[in-house]
């Protein structure tokens, strides 16, 4: 019987990955050499002297001078080895400006050689492997096998487990961001008295069931999602919608929402059949890229700089790869072409930025189904009906554009010429008089309404109508010869509007010879009773105003046209009136002038502040629009107010999609050849039905047979738990990056986390529960792992971690009992130096602080400026949110003591904690231990208490004879005397500024 070599073994043999391991590691020691003297020169770029050492069949072929760059088992024939050793400074490779190899590394070479020159594939892209548990508690288990395995085989032990106020501070800080309660330890130390285990179990349910474990690991993800409240660059103007995406994050956080579910609605949740709000409002990931509103700059270059940070934050938030290095050539060490590069960019190039309605919240929008039935729901899809078509007008903008741009080349520049119109008839809704006159004018008389609405019927007009004039007239029976009705001669028109068969005509460009400052002409077209046009200070004299038919209306049309006079001040109403027409087609007539200086702007220099008022414009007479707007307004009209919003997301371009070219160099203004959709060539192939999109990329990412996107994610979710990943360098798994420090145990949890359903939960709660992750932070410095493995790589312990910034705050302000526990909404402000906020461009930009709870909301809800974020943040290395951050950089400097003890926000918690402790009894001692308990979750030692209270005997000596700092420090309650007040607050800032508030152990 014959017998057959699997496929995949085949391949394997044919390419030389299962060629037997050798003594030296490929991945290990010669990629990484190979890399650092070699690619530069002999790489996927430059291959000089025909040696390419990017593969072991480039590598293998003949060179130009005829010999063999590498001879797999001969050295002695490889001319790669005899250029490295050579004494010969003008042959040595490198060159003699680079860094020649040691001898330790030209014998590693020669060695690989000898052993048959192996490429062995680079171990972020092989297979996972199949193995997998079917709990958390045996995945603990199994974890714990893994690490003691590498502690073995070095010789190590572990220390042992945290005491048990560690466990619960370090599971309420690392899960929740927050201190726990006093009640809290104790009831877990009671607990754990009987059952260590069991409790323990227990407390991390008990802390990912919490809403605020949303808030916490929200967090970490929007440091991914480079999220901020502002657009960045120069102008850097507020994104008031923001926080919308913010609230996705933090519910699907708390409804564990599968992370390949949750991967596909941030990447493509517009492309999902029925797609829902919420996966519509999760498409923000990719919104949370700068904005440039500079006048002047060149908007397709930042549009593609936009396009580019996707691609990029997509290669290192999923598949931990430094993509970047490929926008302008092919990378010089990971097999990542610029070819590949700008495949991967095409996924994003043919999305646009657009707005979208979505409900304010789910609970709001809930409570308005449940309220309203079957016809809120149809509200939803009409409202979707109405964004799907405003996406598609910067697709219809070229062919609408050229059309406009014909119109006004043809129109005659001159002034159009105006006659006047026969009436038929004027009404009025209070019943006034009107006498017609001579000139075709009508006067009124009678009673003066204190609001009135006149409606003019129009005779057909014997020319098509492109443009109305409605005159006010002087007259004697008019009070200060009018043309108003009011006793000082003024009127208020707030609304003009021109209806044929009852539809009403869309009008533009109102102007007027004269207007009232703050009543000027276009207040007659906004819908705004309280606003419109008025001539107080040209009383006495004949005034005009004109307005602009988008269509023209046919000769022999008839019409009707309404003055609104509903201005809140009594009696503004019109005394004498005339109204003309025009049929003169002049270039104001064809668009507004704001719409027309859009057009007049070159097309690439239309930011997204400078082109809003051409959408506004195309959405009112875009045929589809009207449509569909026409439909929702019915529907509201039969429901009360939706609790809608826009927010800024991502559609795809369905009408002329966009050609996707490289760039050369990276330049948008030198595009050449025409690239498709598709995935890195390293990793398993992206399977798509017809040209490949962005929904058929997102279900790549977390595809089955996929070993990076796992990889990747469970390792920044270990390095949060331990301060480092397994792979310590978390955004490059390439070439140059670190190799695992626990290969197996990274795959493990990487199948894991994928087997069981991609639950953040599950896989946070299996490392929790292992004996590794509840290891004592201890580190004696004489032990022999101390000494021999100071960074802790073989997890012999557990790692002490500095908390983020928005945690140090939130920190004080919840052991102060200051904190409000409100999740979600928009963002708010804290006090903030005045002086930070006037950085902004211009002084473009005010903070108004919050007042009530938002004063101290979660740092996770402070408002982000990209130019001036909040000084205790940045203090505390909060990233800038400019590029994606899935590691934090961690510093120690005196300017973050200086914050903790000085700033408003910390001063504020310091007090109220000073407080909570008064407020218990009036034992020192007992006040004291209070005090220390809700910051630091422990039990003080008798010493403490001692240093404490010495502190605190002082404090109220010093403020008791200095009453003006002692009313200073105290603030204004008035619940104990100032200097009792000010004294305790010194004595709670002491406790609140200790290393271990603001350390995980």
């Amino acid at each position: 019987m014959e017998t057959r070599l699997p496929q995949t073994l085949l391949l394997f043999l044919t390419v030389g990955w299962a060629i037997p391991a050798s003594a030296v590691d490929f991945a290990s020691e010669i990629q990484p050499l190979l890399a650092e003297h070699c690619l530069e020169c002999h790489g996927p770029d430059a291959s000089k002297g025909g040696l390419n050492l990017e593969s072991r069949t480039a590598a293998l072929k003949v060179l130009k001078s005829g010999k063999h760059g590498i001879t797999p088992g001969d050295p002695t024939r490889s001319a790669v080895t005899a250029r490295v050793t050579t004494t010969d400074l003008e042959e040595r490779m490198p060159p003699k400006e680079k860094t020649a190899l040691t001898a330790a590394e030209s014998a590693l070479l020669k060695k690989w050689i000898e052993e048959g020159a192996v490429f062995a594939e680079h171990w972020a892209y092989r297979p996972l492997a199949a193995e997998e548990v079917k709990d958390e508690q045996a995945a603990a288990a199994k974890i714990d096998g893994l690490i003691k395995a590498e502690l073995d085989k070095q010789g190590f032990k572990a220390v042992g487990a945290a005491e048990p106020t560690t466990l619960v501070k370090r599971v309420w800080y690392d899960l929740l961001g927050l201190p726990p309660q006093p009640e809290e330890v104790g009831r877990f130390i009671a607990n754990a008295a009987k059952d260590m285990d069991g409790a323990y179990a227990t407390l991390v349910d008990e802390a990912l069931a919490s809403p605020h474990f949303g808030e916490r690991w929200g967090r970490h993800w929007l440091d991914a999602a480079r999220y901020a409240d502002s657009d960045g660059y120069e102008k850097d103007r507020p994104r008031p919608d923001a926080w919308r995406y913010r609230d996705w994050v933090i519910n699907a956080v708390n409804q564990d929402l599968p992370f390949d579910q949750f991967t596909v609605d941030q990447l493509a949740g517009d492309l999902l059949p029925n797609a829902t709000d919420e996966q519509i409002v999760a498409t923000a990931f990719n919104r949370q890229t700068l904005t440039n509103t500079e006048g002047g700059t060149d908007q397709e270059q930042f549009r593609v700089e936009a396009c580019m940070d996707r691609t990029e934050t997509l290669g290192t938030v999923w598949l931990g790869l430094t993509v970047g290095c490929a926008r302008c050539h092919t990378h010089k060490y990971d097999r990542i072409s610029q070819t590949e590069y700008y495949q991967l960019f095409s996924f994003f190039n043919n999305a646009d930025e657009v707005s979208r309605r979505a409900p304010e919240s789910q609970e709001k929008w809930r409570a308005y189904e449940q309220k309203n039935g079957d016809a809120a729901k149809r509200l939803a899809s009409l409202e979707k009906a109405v964004a799907d078509a405003k996406a598609q007008l910067a697709a219809k903008l070229p062919a609408w554009e050229t059309q406009v741009q014909a119109q006004r080349k043809s129109a005659v520049a001159k002034e159009q010429k105006f006659t006047p119109l026969k009436l038929t008839g004027i009404n009025s809704e209070s019943k006034t008089k009107f006498n017609a006159q001579p000139d075709a004018s009508w006067l009124a008389s009678g009673k003066v309404p204190k609001t009135d609405v006149y409606s003019l019927e129009i005779a057909a007009s014997p020319t098509p109508v492109k443009a109305l004039r409605l005159e006010v007239l002087t007259d004697a029976s008019l009070p200060k010869k009018g043309p108003g009705r009011k006793d000082n001669g003024n009127f208020v028109l707030s609304e003009l509007q021109v209806l044929v068969n009852g539809k009403p005509m869309l009008l533009h460009s109102p102007a007027a010879d004269f207007t009232q400052k703050g009543f000027e002409a276009k207040g007659v077209l906004d819908s705004d009773d309280q606003t419109g046009w008025a001539v107080s200070g040209g009383v006495g004299k004949d005034h005009h105003l004109t307005v602009q038919l988008w269509e023209a209306m046919p000769a022999g049309s008839r019409f009707s046209v309404r003055l609104v006079q509903r201005y809140k001040q009594a009696d503004h109403v019109i005394g004498k009136l005339r109204l003309s027409a025009s049929h003169d087609l002049t270039p104001v007539s064809i668009v507004p002038s704001d719409v027309a200086r859009i057009l007049d702007e070159e097309p690439k220099r239309r930011n997204s502040v400078v082109i809003q008022g051409l959408w506004d414009f195309m959405s009112k007479v875009d045929a589809d629009v009207l449509a569909a707007t026409q439909a929702l307004n019915k529907a509201k009209a039969e429901l009360p107010a939706p609790p809608l919003m826009d927010v800024r997301v991502i559609a795809e371009r369905r009408d002329q999609p966009r050609t996707t070219r490289l760039l050369l160099r990276g330049d948008f203004l030198q595009p050449t050849d025409p690239v498709q959709p598709a995935a890195l060539g390293v990793l398993p192939v992206l399977k798509a039905a017809g040209q490949a999109t962005r929904l058929d990329l997102a279900r790549w990412l977390v595809s089955k047979d996929h070993p990076l996107t796992p990889r990747v994610v469970v390792n920044q979710m270990w390095s949060k738990l331990f301060g480092e990943g397994l792979v310590k360098t978390v955004g490059d798994f390439g070439v140059r990056g670190e190799k695992p420090s626990h290969p197996a145990l990274l795959d493990f949890l990487a199948r894991q986390f994928m087997k069981q359903g991609w639950s953040r939960k599950r896989l946070l709660r299996a490392i929790m529960l292992s004996q590794t992750y509840r290891r004592s932070s201890a580190f004696i410095e004489t032990q022999r792992e101390a000494v021999q493995d100071p960074l802790n790589r073989y997890l012999w312990r557990q790692n002490r971690l500095r908390v983020e910034g928005e945690i140090v705050r939130d920190l004080h302000l919840a052991a102060s009992g200051l904190l409000s526990k409100k999740i979600g909404g928009p963002s708010v402000f804290p006090v903030m130096p005045p002086d930070i906020a006037a950085l902004s461009y211009a002084n473009n930009f005010k903070w108004t602080t919050s007042t009530g709870q938002d004063r101290y909301r979660r740092g996770l809800y402070t408002f982000f400026k990209r130019t001036a974020p909040h000084p205790d943040l940045t203090t505390f290395d909060c990233p800038d949110a400019n590029t994606t951050n899935t590691k934090r950089t961690v510093s120690n400097t005196p300017l973050q003591a200086l914050t903790t003890l000085n700033s408003e926000t910390f001063t504020d918690a310091a007090r109220a904690l000073g407080l909570r402790a008064l407020s218990l009894s009036t034992d020192d001692a007992a006040q004291l231990t209070h005090a220390f308990r809700l910051a630091l979750g422990r039990q003080p030692s008798a010493q403490e208490i001692q240093a404490l209270q010495q502190l605190l005997t002082e404090a109220q000596t010093h403020y008791k004879t200095h009453p003006e700092e002692a009313k200073t420090l105290a603030g204004s309650t008035a619940q104990h005397p100032e200097s009792e007040i000010a004294a305790w607050t010194a004595t709670a800032r002491i406790i609140l500024n200790t290393d271990e508030l603001i350390t995980r152990d």
